[in-house]
């Protein structure tokens, strides 16, 4: 088999996490996820989530390598919501790169459960769930 002929594995995936937002220290570049969750909930659907961030961390790439992210609704044959491809450099198969995507204005067309889907070169790495549920609130709440 000849050098070209043989596959490069794709990066690991260490860990996906939704949250509100992702601040990186302006030094070091060291993150701070601010506001964890897997729920969203609504009074009614569709329903819009104004700001969120995917955060995860890769290691063991090599080379250029295309990294995406996917929402996908599981109840709708996996049709995506939203998607966004960034193209990352992999120097050094032990460092572990932290990529963040901040989304504004996802509309959730129902309740129920979406996933956050991520791949490197095409190949799938995983998957973190969001269950989108309807709340209601209470009475005399005021108005924002």
């Amino acid at each position: 088999m000849s050098e070209q002929d043989q596959k490069i594995p794709p990066p690991g995936l260490l860990s996906v996490i939704i949250c509100d937002q992702v601040i990186l220290n302006a030094v070091d570049k060291k993150p701070t996820i601010v506001g964890v969750f897997e729920n969203i909930s609504a009074e009614s659907y569709p329903a819009r989530h104004p700001r969120l961030a995917f955060f995860c961390e890769l290691t063991n790439g090599r080379g250029t390598v295309p990294i995406a992210i996917r929402l996908v609704d599981v109840t709708q044959s996996d049709k995506i919501l939203f998607e966004r491809t960034v193209q990352r450099l992999f120097a050094d198969v032990r460092q572990v790169h932290n990529l963040t995507f901040d989304i504004s204005g996802v509309i959730f067309p129902h309740a129920g459960e979406y996933r956050f889907q991520i791949y490197a070169g095409g190949e799938f790495l995983g998957e973190r769930r969001i269950i989108c549920r309807v709340i209601k609130m209470p009475p005399g709440r005021p108005n924002e």
